[in-house]
């Protein structure tokens, strides 16, 4: 997609208008784009602003009255006068009404946010279903281990490990880069009968937890070994990805091969 086409898709996209292929081509163009990432994250803050900021109450009439009267050329509206502290009373009363409305808003925005654990298990998911509806699986596609991990070299910044487990009804179909995160990151592909299996490795930057959960009916697990962050995702539901899971961990806790 070129660049002028896809800013011109932005606005729609951070709305969520977009059809299934368009969304794919801005979020393929997004990879490799910094600008256009930037812009989506301006219009999504300033469509939070917006909401934030949507609170509004009308004057009372008195008020209103006082204050075209103090305009210069203005005529005052014949309304019947309030008490100042009548009037400053509902004033100050629909001010603070206002403010409540407004925190409770905003509070209630914040919650609805996604935390940024549950934004990467969506983009994780979101990464295993386009690469299944593009069929774009793999970038080199190998079962042998010492043709999939030299790929890598020179097009990351680490090497992933790449365990070969199929004798334990694992074959491994091949790798690709995709982009995660804000980064670059391994992805190994494996299959069990008919279901692929995509791991996400990249070097881990926090202390993660071993996290188990479901997304849009997509198996996910999560974890971290050594230096190394690790994600499975798959539409097995047979129990077989808590299973390859548990035989990475094996492996690391050995060193690997």
């Amino acid at each position: 997609m070129e660049h002028s086409d896809a800013q011109q898709l932005l606005p729609a996209y951070v709305d969520q208008e977009l059809d299934v292929v368009d969304a794919i081509a801005v979020e393929r163009h997004l990879e490799t784009c910094l600008e256009c990432r930037r812009e989506v994250g301006e219009q999504q803050r300033a469509g939070l602003r917006v909401r934030l900021g949507a609170v509004r109450f009308d004057a009372p009439a008195a008020l209103r009255a006082d204050v075209l009267a103090a305009l210069p050329g203005q005529r005052p509206e014949r309304t019947a006068r309030v008490p100042a502290t009548s009037w400053w009373r509902t004033a100050t009363v629909a001010l603070a009404a206002s403010l409540a409305l407004a925190l409770a808003w905003g509070i209630s925005e914040y919650r609805a946010l996604p935390s940024s654990q549950q934004r990467l298990a969506e983009e994780l998911v979101a990464n295993h279903v386009r690469s299944l509806q593009v069929d774009h699986l793999t970038d080199v596609a190998s079962s042998d281990q010492h043709t999939v991990k030299p790929w890598f070299i020179g097009k990351l910044d680490f090497s992933p490990p790449v365990p070969d487990l199929a004798q334990q009804g694992f074959p491994l179909v091949g790798g690709r880069l995709d982009y995660l995160d804000g980064h670059n990151v391994a992805v190994l592909v494996y299959r069990h009968k008919r279901h692929p299996i995509n791991l996400y490795i990249w070097p881990a930057t926090s202390q993660a937890t071993a996290l188990t959960s479901q997304v849009h009916g997509y198996h996910l697990v999560r974890w971290r070994a050594g230096s190394m962050e690790f994600a499975a995702v798959s539409d097995a539901a047979d129990g077989s990805l808590p299973q390859f899971v548990a035989l990475l961990r094996e492996r690391a806790a050995s060193d690997w091969p």
